[in-house]
């Protein structure tokens, strides 16, 4: 049985936040408590009950200062995107809701643009990523354009670029796939792989936030599908970083599903060549507990960072998994040579004596919860730790009419 729609993703990793009824038309006034600690930038997306129309809004404070804010509909549902920075721990502020009267609507922004079989990101009319799913077996996101401009993810075997690696032609960028699924190989493109097709698209846009949605199936080299899932990326751009959140579930569909014991898995990433570690000059590998580069291989750790310098410019890619997410925190295939996935399925690779193997049974489903960043700095100093914070544990967030 196909999915409804690719709607039914809970925005749980985001949508940590309690929305309130209001009537129609009243003042909408929205109070934010901060956590057990501060907190850098932590962007908030919060469902409204009434909706709200769609637009640019300002989240007003005592003393006149604003958040800039926007309301896009998403599946049915209206939602409210905003950037909040720099509350304290245990901090309370209290906005006040409103859209400018007499605006004039903003031309830039985050939007999505169609491009050949895929869909082009950009922010403020510039390119942040293109979906994919003309370019191999599976849906990718290329390339990567980090806050400095260069593109953070190995260009082949899209591109040809000198003096990039050309190894592991199945590292396509950014994907999602897995090594073993029924026994089918998803992640390689070695004879009798298996393919991820795109059966629905839908897009919702606003000046702070893009939300790109997905349904896909598996499907073995005959064509017959082993599972389906949903996904859900939503595309945001702060003030040194940009962000890509991606949750996918998958659900059996068509019988029991059986994720093999492989480190060939599962959320990807292949970096620039000139941040793999193992080149003179290249990158570091962090991860949450402090391990570096090969040291970070096949641990468990809530995020991960792979940073470096693009034309003397010091960037990196994080990966933050979600606690909500399935097998939290999930262990880490991060290679020296660019390689960078997050694989809560590899645990015999991986050292643990234990299997790894996990069988979803027929008709249920397992959710994955992923925050990629890219950003400018190194891992220090672009607080890679406070920002899984932001994610992990956003402030609490009512929405109340007056």
């Amino acid at each position: 049985m196909p999915l409804d729609a690719p709607c039914r993703v809970l925005l749980t990793a985001l949508l940590a936040t309690t929305a309130l009824t209001a009537d129609a038309g009243e003042t909408r006034r929205v109070t934010i408590r901060g956590t057990a600690r501060e907190l850098g930038e932590a962007p908030m997306l919060i469902e409204l009950n009434p909706p709200l129309p769609v637009g640019d809004y300002a989240l007003e404070i005592e003393g006149g200062r604003t958040l800039p804010a926007c309301v896009l509909e998403d599946c049915g549902k209206s939602r409210l995107a905003f950037v909040l920075g720099g509350i304290k721990a245990g901090e309370t502020r209290r906005y006040s809701l409103s859209q400018p009267p007499g605006a004039a609507p903003k031309t830039t922004g985050v939007a999505f643009l169609p491009e050949g079989q895929g869909v082009r990101v950009e922010v403020d009319d510039q390119p942040l990523t293109t979906y994919r799913t003309d370019l191999g077996p599976k849906p990718i996101l290329f390339p990567l354009i980090g806050p400095t401009r260069a593109n953070l993810s190995r260009a082949f075997p899209m591109e040809q670029v000198q003096g990039e690696d050309q190894d592991h032609p199945h590292q396509r960028s950014f994907w999602f796939t897995h090594g073993q699924v029924n026994g089918v190989d998803f992640w390689s493109e070695m004879p009798g792989h298996g393919s991820i097709r795109e059966t629905s698209r839908t897009t919702s846009a606003c000046q702070l936030l893009g939300i790109l949605r997905t349904t896909d199936a598996w499907d073995d080299p005959t064509g017959k599908t082993l599972c389906e899932d949903e996904r859900v990326l939503r595309f945001q751009v702060l003030k040194a970083s940009c962000l890509i959140d991606f949750d996918v579930t998958i659900k059996a569909t068509h019988g029991p599903v059986t994720f093999g014991d492989t480190k060939e898995g599962m959320f990807g990433v292949r970096v620039a060549s000139v941040l793999d570690t193992n080149r003179k000059g290249g990158g570091t590998i962090t991860n949450a507990e402090g391990l570096t580069n090969l040291d970070a291989w096949g641990k468990a750790s809530p995020w991960v960072d792979y940073a470096g310098k693009i034309d003397e410019k010091a960037v990196g890619i994080a990966i933050l998994n979600h606690p909500d997410s399935f097998r939290y925190p999930t262990t880490w295939h991060v290679r020296d040579y660019g390689l960078f996935a997050a694989n809560p399925f590899g645990w015999h690779d991986f050292g643990r004596k234990e299997s790894g193997e996990y069988v979803l049974p027929a008709g249920e489903s397992i959710t994955f919860f992923y925050r990629v960043i890219l950003h400018a700095g190194e891992t220090a100093s672009a607080d890679v730790a406070s920002a899984f914070e932001a994610y992990a544990r956003p402030p609490k967030v009512e929405v109340q009419g007056e």
